[in-house]
């Protein structure tokens, strides 16, 4: 399917989403993680942008801000993947950001840390194989996951390039 247009989707902090390979999905990360979930023979993709590890105290419901949590981002992927009948053993993932958007000021464990630990976890516990990672480091992160092929291209840009309105490099 060449020169195919794709939908381009442009996730939000605690937004997921779940489609076929009509779509192209982009979103930024700092601290947070993105989780994507792809299966390589019916081209379905899952992504998700997560701010927290762990889970909140009560489960959100499908829709804007279901994602806040890593855990309740996972089970959202797993859901939609399960009612599109895509067995999750065979899909691959890739797990992007965690970087320490403060470096200097850092006075507990960096939650950028604690999201990439947490997206590693839980890619282990249901027994998604992890194929690629791009994690920690300075700065966020540019992501645009193709779903018809299954590439994330990430580009890391470090906190200096971001804050400065004026650098030429920023485009």
């Amino acid at each position: 399917m060449p020169d195919q247009k794709c939908i381009d989707i442009f996730l939000m902090p605690g937004d997921c989403f779940v489609g076929d390979e009509q779509y192209r999905v982009r979103t930024l990360v700092g601290s947070c993680v993105s989780v994507t979930l792809w299966h390589p023979r019916l081209r379905v993709g899952a992504m998700s942008h997560f701010l927290l590890p762990g889970t909140s105290r009560k489960r959100a419901k499908p829709g804007a801000g279901a994602g806040t949590y890593g855990v309740d981002a996972m089970d959202y992927l797993l859901a939609e993947l399960a009612r599109r009948g895509v067995p999750l053993a065979q899909c691959e993932g890739k797990i992007f950001g965690g970087g320490a958007m403060f470096p200097r000021h850092a006075r507990v464990q960096d939650i950028g840390m604690q999201n990439g630990d947490c997206a590693r976890a839980l890619m282990h516990e249901h027994g998604i194989r992890i194929v690629s990672e791009s994690l920690f480091g300075v700065g966020h992160r540019q992501l645009i996951f193709t779903i018809r092929t299954g590439e994330v291209l990430s580009r890391q840009v470090p906190p200096e390039f971001a804050l400065n309105p004026g650098n030429k490099e920023q485009a």
